[in-house]
């Protein structure tokens, strides 16, 4: 991204993540990324990882994901951003596609808004009835980190892998409690930066089992951030939340069916 702007660049949000492998100790990463389409102030960078195994040479794709970048402004006003020049056939279809996904992406925040302002309406809410069904509050899993530089670019910021792969811990560990096995992370759903963080903020995680789907469960988390002062007057910041979805597997490799929650 930076690469491209020519000026320091931060990670606006992603998109929903799939894992289609799991990578191992021992197998070789290779992440591949380039930038897709610059629009006016933002940019998709497509981002591509693969997996190798170094007994058989074989390659598959863990993921791919593709992340909005804005450029950092030294003032007042937003960094335009020059257009992409296209070279290959592969470049000139990621070009076309990335406008599409960014029409998706700006209506599902609409979508999911509009469903949150329905839901809220006093008197309309989810109960279930089912006599068996669990309650999530055990499942509910509150960890503190504190941002140090070897968590944070080369800008100061936390980097949101960090972040995600503390969101994915304490997800984790909700999900475990009710699945009481270990759960295997499927996607990262709506992971959306809403602020930034840096070195020397503590950082509040709160996971939560939200609902189950048979063979799979969705958990919540929600991250906020203090500094000094902050943290002294109990002031967060939300600066992320994102939905997990997690399975699990028995000893002979079958999914385990979940129980009905309810919250």
């Amino acid at each position: 991204a930076e690469k491209h702007a020519g000026v320091s660049c931060v990670t606006a949000s992603m998109d929903d993540v799939q894992f289609e492998e799991a990578a191992r100790v021992g197998q070789i990463i290779a992440i591949r990324t380039k930038v897709n389409r610059a629009f006016k102030t933002s940019m998709e960078v497509g981002i591509k990882v693969t997996v190798q195994d170094v007994l058989t040479n074989a390659e598959k794709i863990v993921s791919v994901a593709y992340a909005t970048y804005v450029a950092k402004p030294d003032g007042a006003g937003k960094v335009e951003l020059k257009p992409v020049q296209l070279v290959s056939t592969e470049d000139h279809l990621e070009h076309s596609l990335a406008i599409e996904r960014r029409r998706i992406r700006l209506g599902y925040v609409q979508v999911f808004q509009k469903l949150m302002q329905e839901s809220n309406k006093e008197g309309d809410f989810y109960t279930c009835e089912e006599k068996d069904a669990l309650s999530t509050e055990h499942t509910h899993v509150q960890s503190t980190e504190l941002v140090l530089p070897p968590h944070a670019n080369h800008h100061g910021n936390t980097f949101g892998g960090q972040i995600m792969a503390w969101m994915q811990t304490v997800a984790s560990i909700s999900a475990s409690r009710l699945c009481r096995s270990h759960p295997i992370l499927k996607s990262v759903n709506m992971f959306k930066f809403w602020g930034s963080s840096f070195v020397g903020d503590r950082l509040v995680f709160n996971a939560i089992v939200n609902n189950t789907f048979h063979n799979s469960l969705e958990v919540g988390v929600r991250v906020e951030a203090y500094n000094c002062e902050e943290w002294i007057k109990a002031q967060p910041r939300h600066i992320n939340s994102a939905f997990l979805i997690f399975t699990a597997v028995n000893d002979k490799g079958e999914l385990l069916t979940f129980p009905r929650v309810k919250p």
